[in-house]
């Protein structure tokens, strides 16, 4: 369980990492487009932030497993 936990930590901060720098090759992929156009800007940011604030504490209650 281990490995997942850290998997996981280490997916959320890719996720908070994309979300602030916004890479164009990412941040122009038609699914995220989708999510600007339905959330807006801030609203696919607040999303990127919480989503990674979920595989946080998911990695870190599987690492303490």
């Amino acid at each position: 369980m281990k490995l997942w936990g850290a998997l996981a930590v280490i997916y959320a901060a890719v996720v908070v990492v994309i979300a602030i720098t916004k890479p164009e090759k990412i941040w122009s992929m038609k699914k995220i487009k989708f999510f600007i156009k339905i959330m807006g800007e801030k609203g696919t940011e607040v999303f990127f932030y919480v989503w990674a604030v979920i595989f946080l504490v998911l990695g870190i209650w599987l690492f303490t497993r």
